[in-house]
């Protein structure tokens, strides 16, 4: 490659890795921003490149997505000691950027044929456009606070549209609630035989290839070019497309056990802070109460409808807030509150605040 990361020339190659160095991810980030150490500058001339993938990336319509990612430190016997979010670096990108050029590359290998040839039976990464009707709804649902976004037009139009709103969104009360809008408004990756493009990452082509150890794709993707390297005929395409809806659904459980195991720490962090009060704010308004984020460790739990003295509070949908019917006052997305950690429910995953007011 050049320094303006465009591939010169490339091969495929059963290989094994023999490391002159590891790093860590912090390790590294602090040498790109100037401190000395090991290949220093090729790690510079590496980020300069991702960078480069980065920028082509997003130009060609890739929806950019970057979310937080609660993390927990604890203690020889699994306890939380420590929760917070850890936030995208440059030294995460760079490795990111070059997992999805290796990706596309492998892909566009065997998916790329010529017009009057048929592919070979792979396994794909694919990600559809998102659905006119989701767009619509997403649309309606952040008009209250002043965001547009388009429902229809080209690819890019429609992923330009979702990042600048996105990017708005930044630092504002409201950056979680359209974070999580505009995420739901997407359709769901999955494994294909049937190639159909990655509509997130604005590629025709992508796979998983990168990571046998802990994927079971990846290892069917290193099957398939082992056995098509060696002048093999393609695979069973209807056996593999089986495989992919398998391993779709293992993803998905997969990720649901993650989103409960975070839920669980999370609760086992705050059980002994039961009657302690935090400095939180809402970062969420539903029918039956408002959800709160402690600004110190971002632990979310639930203030009941029924905690909210003094009023019949009425759910206001369209603007994501409680009103109060006789003294009108308002619970609104972002506002910042003194709550009171009430019960912490390991079992059942709940985590209840009433406000220390």
């Amino acid at each position: 490659m050049d320094e303006d990361a465009n591939i010169k020339s490339w091969h495929l190659a059963h290989t094994v890795i023999k490391s002159n160095r590891r790093y860590a991810y912090e390790e590294v980030q602090e040498m790109l921003e100037g401190k000395d150490g090991d290949y220093a500058q090729e790690l510079r001339i590496l980020d300069k490149m991702a960078k480069a993938l980065r920028e082509r990336r997003f130009k060609s319509g890739a929806v950019k997505f970057d979310r937080e990612e609660l993390h927990f430190d604890i203690d020889q016997d699994g306890h939380p000691t420590r929760c917070y979010f850890k936030k995208s670096t440059d030294a995460t990108q760079l490795i990111e950027e070059f997992m999805l050029l290796a990706n596309r590359t492998v892909a566009e290998f065997i998916g790329r044929v010529p017009k009057d040839k048929k592919a070979k039976t792979f396994v794909y990464r694919i990600h559809d456009q998102p659905d006119p009707q989701k767009l619509e709804s997403l649309r309606a649902a952040l008009a209250p606070f002043g965001y547009k976004v388009k429902t229809s037009g080209t690819r890019g139009a429609i992923s330009k549209s979702l990042n600048k709103m996105m990017e708005t969104a930044q630092g504002q009360r409201e950056q979680k609630l359209v974070e999580t809008l505009a995420l739901r408004s997407m359709m769901k990756a999955k494994y294909s035989t049937h190639n159909i493009g990655h509509y997130g990452l604005a590629f025709d082509y992508y796979t998983h290839f990168t990571s046998p150890i802990r994927r079971y794709p990846d290892t069917m993707v290193h099957r398939l070019l082992t056995r098509y390297q060696e002048g093999g005929r393609s695979a069973n395409q209807d056996h593999y497309e089986e495989l992919c809806e398998h391993s779709s659904e293992m993803e998905q459980t997969a990720a649901n056990a993650e989103r409960d195991s975070i839920k669980y720490k999370m609760v086992e962090f705050m059980a002994d802070k039961v009657g302690q009060e935090f400095d939180a704010h809402i970062s969420g308004v539903q029918s039956y109460g408002i959800y709160c984020e402690i600004d110190e460790n971002h632990c979310e739990g639930l203030v009941g409808m029924h905690d909210l003295d003094g009023d019949y509070y009425e759910f206001d949908e369209r603007n994501y807030q409680l009103v109060g019917r006789r003294h009108h006052k308002k619970y609104q997305l972002g506002d910042a509150l003194r709550i009171k950690v009430a019960r912490a429910n390991v079992e059942k995953r709940q985590l209840d605040f009433i406000l220390a007011e």
